[in-house]
């Protein structure tokens, strides 16, 4: 699984390159979004970018255009799904804890009946 920084960028490449074969990025536009969470060079960028790379999310090739650098980014299946497996995990886990909250109610009522009975 991704680690938070990981997590932003993918978000924000699944968001840009929702429904497209191949997009062109820059990670200068990369940094830009992400500013207002956290802050990133250029060469961590290129770092998260092999690591997801390494992770099946996605492929990249970085080249030099006439406006600057730019990655062509392809998600893979793994990377295209990441934005519905991340809101299944968030509805397994608030299921999680209501579940608890209920049994935890319920042992508390049968508590004070057991208590109530036997008193």
């Amino acid at each position: 699984m991704p680690e938070r920084r990981e997590k932003l960028v993918l978000r924000y490449l699944c968001k840009v390159c929702s429904g497209k074969k191949a997009h062109l990025v820059s990670p200068y536009d990369i940094a830009k979004e992400l500013s207002p969470k956290l802050v990133l060079s250029t060469s961590e960028i290129d770092e998260i970018m092999a690591r997801l790379s390494l992770e099946n999310y996605l492929d990249f090739v970085a080249s030099e255009g006439k406006n600057g650098y730019y990655y062509c980014i392809t998600l893979k299946n793994k990377g295209r799904h990441f934005l519905s497996d991340e809101k299944k995990q968030r509805k397994a886990l608030l299921m999680l804890v209501l579940r608890s909250l209920f049994l935890a109610t319920v042992s508390f009522v049968f508590g004070l009946i057991l208590k109530a009975i036997f008193t």
